[in-house]
């Protein structure tokens, strides 16, 4: 049947269920068991009340089984025409469809070939479906339709839930181990006057209120550091970021991050911590250290691997920066890696861009990048060497998880790096960050040596449930519009 005369066929169906003064939308139902719990019920047990949606219905003439789904799993039903009367029972075969959400009562019983199956007593309608689903999920053959249609993946693929379940575990584990260490959770500002934290392209919003510009914030790592001013030591935030920039498997415009500021400690306590914590989600899901994602076996057992910048662009790519000092220099060196770094204007952006195209991905198992060119971040402390600042990056999977630095605490300092970054956003860097004039008089009030790190949650757990797209771990990933809804 043509999907717009199936849809015609449910809407007359609708009406012939209001006619029998049926309301097709109540407001309540209480359940006894869900259909987890009713599969593990003895025969026999009479009055369960189960409720969800009919995911299969086979009329044998007197006799009607359906599958019935719910947020736990599935059972099975039988409708007997005996049982619930001639009347009844037409009336369910006739009106009812699959996707619509039923309440049923019965007894349990097992058929012949023993499955666990309710015996409908009663039955009730508590939202008419108007769409049809798919018959297999293969009729949405297209993965961009199941991310712009999730509920139909939910639906038709109930397995997908699980992914979302373990992904709340991981942010319930993370949490539980920052609070035993004594970090404090906080809350800070989503819509920012000034954007920072990061160079990165922001989203800008008009607050018609005060008749001014507002940005959604890029990071929230400049107000976690005002609260370490104000007295707070260890803090932390699960913070929902934006940023204005390419999507791709690893990228999407809003994605999660926890941040913690640590008062009095470094980037080395952080390496320290970060393995510890990762460790800590690990075992607490899977109860131990090794696990298998895309393919491969990451394990994540203590100390993991950690190598100076300079010496992984040595053994990974087989280059030596280490006594480059003019940019023609490092980028004949690129340029022999088959690495285009010619829009590069520093050295240390060349060894970034070396890094991130030929070693970062030869990364696999958990490893610590440390001690960073400058130009990775202006609000990192500089090393002995001051092209390189005291911070490091974790890989895993040849991916970013985490970068965490010593932050500077010198408002001159911080001052003059920003006046550096202002010039460059007026020369057309739209990554370049902004002077915050408010946030260089809180240091200018005192802050403690702090170091902080901003972990990527949507990036771990596509690495601990095994998942190949950040989509793949965010219920509504954000989606280029169909054409026709352009029109």
């Amino acid at each position: 049947m043509p999907g717009e005369d199936l849809i015609n066929s449910k809407k007359s169906k609708l009406e012939k269920i209001k006619q029998a003064g049926i309301n097709p939308y109540p407001s309540r139902y209480e359940r006894s068991h869900l259909a987890s719990e009713a599969q593990k019920l003895k025969v026999g047990t009479k009055k369960v009340r189960l409720a969800g949606r009919l995911m299969l219905i086979r009329d044998m003439g007197r006799l009607c089984f359906t599958h019935l789904q719910d947020g736990s799993g599935r059972i099975q039903l039988a409708f007997n025409e005996k049982e619930l009367g001639r009347e009844e029972y037409k009336f369910f075969v006739k009106n009812f469809d699959i996707g619509d959400i039923i309440g049923v009562e019965g007894e349990i019983f097992k058929t012949k070939r023993g499955e666990q199956t309710l015996l409908v007593k009663k039955y009730s309608l508590l939202a008419k479906s108007l769409q049809p689903l798919p018959e297999k999920w293969h009729g949405l053959s297209d993965k961009e339709e199941r991310y712009r249609k999730r509920y139909l993946d939910l639906i038709m693929n109930p397995e997908i839930k699980e992914v979302f379940i373990k992904k709340q575990q991981i942010f319930d584990a993370v949490r539980e181990f920052l609070n035993k260490q004594g970090f404090i959770e906080v809350d800070t500002p989503v819509l920012q006057p000034i954007y920072g934290g990061t160079n990165a392209r922001p989203f800008d919003s008009k607050l018609n209120a005060l008749n001014m510009k507002v940005y959604m914030r890029i990071s929230n790592e400049m107000y976690l550091k005002r609260l370490i001013v104000g007295g707070f030591e260890k803090i932390f935030e699960f913070s929902k970021d934006f940023r204005n920039e390419g999507i791709d498997r690893l990228h999407n415009p809003e994605f999660t991050q926890v941040e913690t500021m640590w008062a009095y400690a470094d980037y080395e306590d952080n390496m320290k911590l970060w393995e510890e914590l990762i460790g800590f989600v690990v075992k607490k899901l899977f109860g131990k250290t090794k696990i298998k994602t895309q393919g491969k076996e990451i394990d994540f057992k203590k100390p993991w691997r950690r190598i100076k910048f300079l010496d992984a662009l040595r053994k990974f790519a087989d280059a030596d920066f280490s006594d480059i000092k003019r940019l023609e220099e490092a980028q004949r060196i690129a340029e022999r890696l088959k690495i285009d770094a010619v829009k590069c204007t520093s050295v240390g952006q060349v060894m970034i861009r070396v890094f991130e195209d030929a070693v970062q991905e030869k990364l696999i198992q958990p490893t610590i990048v440390y001690d960073y060119p400058k130009e990775a971040t202006v609000l990192a402390k500089s090393g002995e060497n001051k092209d390189f600042v005291k911070a490091f990056e974790l890989i895993i999977n040849g991916w970013e998880i985490a970068f965490c630095y010593c932050e500077e605490n010198d408002p001159r300092e911080l001052e003059r790096k920003w006046k550096e970054q202002e010039e460059a956003l007026r020369k057309g860097d739209q990554e370049a960050q902004r002077m915050d004039p408010d946030f260089i008089e809180a240091l200018e009030i005192g802050m403690p040596p702090v170091s902080g790190i901003g972990m990527g949650m949507d990036r771990l757990v596509m690495i601990l449930t095994n998942q190949p797209s950040i989509r793949d771990v965010i219920l509504f990933p954000f989606m280029k519009p169909r054409e026709e809804e352009n029109d």
